[in-house]
């Protein structure tokens, strides 16, 4: 099964750049890896709400 990443709408200054909801991301977890070319991150949500993206 293939999830489809959830796009969301804030503002229109974000002009043509997908906007993605983290929450949808982590699927009600607090991390998710993102993978980009062969290298693999991990995205991760702080208890303080921030977003930290790692190597």
């Amino acid at each position: 099964m293939t999830l489809q990443p959830k796009t969301i709408e804030i503002d229109s200054s974000a002009g043509d750049l997908p906007t993605y909801d983290a929450q949808h991301l982590v699927m009600n977890g607090d991390q998710a890896r993102i993978v980009l070319d062969d290298k693999v991150y991990t995205l991760r949500i702080t208890r303080a709400g921030k977003l930290i993206l790692t190597k």
